[in-house]
């Protein structure tokens, strides 16, 4: 698993996998999902990218991001729609 995340700042913090399942489950919330199904999809997507993510040391959070829209996209499209959609209101 990487250690370190990349900010878009260039600042770098220790990579935590936790903070990653809240973020996927918080969206998958946001798009009307179960608590249990929200678990599920974040256990799942999560999973995938840290074992993407295994073999590098750094890692920017925009290909982190990118990874779970991928994977979201394949497992619970709402979801991804529903992180984009949070990201676009951020701007």
């Amino acid at each position: 698993m990487a250690t370190q995340v990349i900010k878009k700042d260039g600042s770098k913090q220790p990579f935590d996998g936790e903070k990653l399942k809240r973020a996927i489950e918080g969206a998958a919330r946001e798009a009307g999902l179960s608590e249990d199904r929200a678990s599920q999809v974040a256990a799942e997507v999560s999973g995938i990218v840290l074992e993407k993510t295994s073999a590098q040391e750094e890692i920017a959070t925009s290909e982190i991001q990118s990874m779970i829209l991928n994977e979201l996209d394949n497992v619970e499209p709402s979801v991804s729609a529903a992180w984009k959609a949070y990201k676009e209101s951020k701007k």
